[in-house]
């Protein structure tokens, strides 16, 4: 739920901020955005997703970081947002230097685990969000449907269980069975 703020927040005050552990919090043209934590079912799989991705960049030594629910990438400034994708990869040459801050720019592969109480317009508005800021490739994640849409800078296509999802260009070589 959103609350009224008097001021616009940037990033910087959202990683200064005492937030609740179990709360996850993101920062959209400067208005904080609260989640509730994550069910099991979505829990479970973002998990997953980010142990298997992380198996990948390491055996294949493709560098570059895979991060979980916890990892911020300062999409914009001024206002600023921040999102957190459930899981994520983002190339080594798009680190310039890891500091106490968020990543800036959007990762490679961004992965959002759609939970059921998501709106469309909010999953679209993140999706375009990353797109629009350079992310590759933007998975979401649907576990009711037992679907995944895989997004792109060129469009759109739905994968369903029986379909193999896989990493593009941005991992070559990466596949996963949608069920």
């Amino acid at each position: 739920a959103m609350t009224a703020q008097e001021r616009l927040y940037t990033a910087e005050d959202l990683l200064n901020m005492n937030i609740d552990d179990h709360v996850k919090v993101e920062l959209v043209e400067g208005v904080l955005v609260e989640m509730p934590p994550a069910g099991a079912i979505h829990t479970i799989i973002s998990a997953l997703l980010v142990r298997l991705l992380g198996n990948f960049v390491a055996d294949n030594h493709l560098g570059g970081y895979v991060t979980d629910a916890q990892g911020g990438y300062q999409l914009a400034e001024a206002p600023d947002t921040v999102r957190a994708p459930d899981a994520a990869y983002i190339a080594g040459v798009h680190v310039s230097e890891l500091t106490g801050t968020y990543f800036k720019g959007a990762p490679d592969l961004a992965v959002e685990v759609i939970s059921p109480n998501d709106k469309a317009v909010d999953v679209q508005e993140k999706v375009d969000e990353y797109l629009d800021h350079g992310s590759r490739i933007v998975w979401t994640v649907y576990p009711k449907t037992r679907a995944v849409v895989v997004h792109t800078p060129d469009g759109s296509r739905t994968l369903h269980e029986n379909d193999t999802l896989d990493g593009g260009d941005v991992l070559p070589g990466f596949r996963l069975p949608v069920r």
